[in-house]
This record gives structure tokens, sequence and C-alpha cells, in this order.
């Protein structure tokens, strides 16, 4: 059986971890070269070690691997980069984020830049980048980890909310123009993944809220989901193969909700 994704290039970022590294494992899985993207090198090249011992073992379909390591979140010298080398491959994913936490009175400025620099306007030099190649050839798959913030809002996360709408609407247009030239772009809205993000939401929240990790589960990342647990990250990757793949291809514009029915509600 032929892999879903072979002889793709794919970017994700914030790939070193969480649903990035899921996600860049799945897609080597499928037989794509996977470009892991993240300020965090070790991590990055440890799941770069990963895809390759993997195709050690399963050569029929397996992909390969490098490392970009990078602050994202420095959108300048991104620029500056590709407009020295132009930024070619198949699938983009847009993963890479963080979490802050503090009432919108409360919220430092810079945090707030921060979180709006990392989380949208990354993305959009990012896609900007990487359309005139898809162009070029007619194909090309975008996809954005929004999140189910990117539809629904929640206090004191105001600056993760912001940016998960803006997502939403970046995500939008470039579909709409992207589309006649042969790129889909969609958006992923997760609601709580077992990450190491999400581990450390709950020790902050207990922390803030003043009641145990357990209730913290309960109460607030349990509370808005007729399924009683957390999706794991890789049933996200299994989304993001789908749209990557050719079986995605009518798939434009989307907005992929695994929350377990939150956005339901």
């Amino acid at each position: 059986m032929t892999a879903l994704l072979e002889n793709r290039r794919a970017l994700v970022t914030g790939g070193a971890s969480g649903l990035g590294r899921a996600t860049a494992l799945a897609f080597a899985r499928e037989g794509a070269h996977v470009i892991i993207a993240d300020r965090d090198g070790d991590g990055a090249r440890a799941v770069a070690q990963e895809i390759a011992e993997a195709a050690g073992t399963d050569a029929a379909g397996a992909g390969s691997a490098a490392v970009w390591e990078v602050d994202l979140a420095d959108t300048t010298a991104l620029e500056e980069r590709f407009a020295a080398q132009p930024l070619d491959v198949d699938i983009l994913v847009n993963n890479a984020g963080v979490q802050r936490i503090h009432p919108v009175e409360e919220f430092p400025l810079e945090e707030w830049r921060f979180i709006q620099t990392l989380m949208l306007e990354s993305p959009f030099v990012l896609t900007k980048a990487a359309l005139p190649a898809m162009y070029a050839r007619g194909w090309g798959r975008i996809i954005n980890l929004s999140s189910v913030h990117g539809l629904r809002a929640s206090v004191d996360k105001s600056a993760y909310v912001a940016a998960k709408h803006g997502l939403m609407g970046l995500t939008k247009t470039t579909a709409l123009e992207g589309g006649p030239k042969g790129v889909t772009c969609n958006a992923i809205n997760p609601g709580y993944v077992m990450t190491p993000l999400v581990e450390a939401q709950v020790t902050e929240l207990s922390k803030t809220r003043g009641i145990s990790e357990d209730e913290v589960l309960d109460e607030v990342f349990l509370g808005h989901s007729a399924v009683p647990s957390l999706p794991d990250p890789e049933d996200v990757a299994a989304i993001a193969v789908l749209l990557a793949s050719e079986a995605g291809k009518a798939i434009n514009g989307a907005a992929h909700s695994i929350d377990g029915g939150w956005s339901a509600a």
C-alpha cells in the first residue's frame, strides 16, 4: 500500500513535543520528509531520532526528518530568512503555541504581544512564505492547529483566545485565495488534549483557583465535554494526516473540532 504522504515535504512548527511531535511522527509514518521546527533543538532532535529509528525498522512507509532550531516569535528574522532562501514545502503545519493565564485587567502587555506574535503573526509569515512554491506546483496543504478557543472563549485566556480567533480568520482567507490554485487551508480545533501544555495549565489553574489538580481536570478540562476523557495527541495527528493527503483535497476552509462535543453546545 502506498504511503499517504510519500515524497511530500512537510514543515511542522512546535514539533518537539505535544501535538507537533505526534503530527511529525504520523506524517513520517506516511512517508513524508518532515522538518521539525522548534526553539527546543534537543527536543526536535529527539523526535527526528524517533523518526530515524522507525524508518530503520519499518522501511515500507518510512519518512525522514530534519531539524530547524528556530525562534518562531522572531518574525523579522523569519522574513529575512525567507527573502534569502524561499520556503519550499508541500505541507505546512502551524502548531507552535504557548498559554498565559491572567484576567484582562491584569494581563501584561508584553505577554499579550508575545502570544499574538508567536501564534498569529508567525503563522502568517510562514503561510506567506510557503504559498509561492505551492502555487507554482498547483498543490499544497496548510493546516493550522487552532483550538476550541478559536470558536469559544474562556476566562483568563484573552490573549490565547484572541490569537486563535485570528488564526481562524487567516485560515478562511487563505482557503479562499488558495483553493483555486490547488492549495487547501484548514484548521484543527482541539479541546483539551493531554499534552505538556495542558499539564502545565492543570498545575497553574490548581494554584490560581485553589483546588486540587483532579478537580481542575473534572471541572475545567472535562466540564464542557460530553466525552468523559481527554483525547490523545495521536487523535489530532490522524486528522492532520487526512487533511494533508489526497483524501483531503475537497476539504478547505473548515474547522475540525476534536473537543468531545464542547463546541456543539
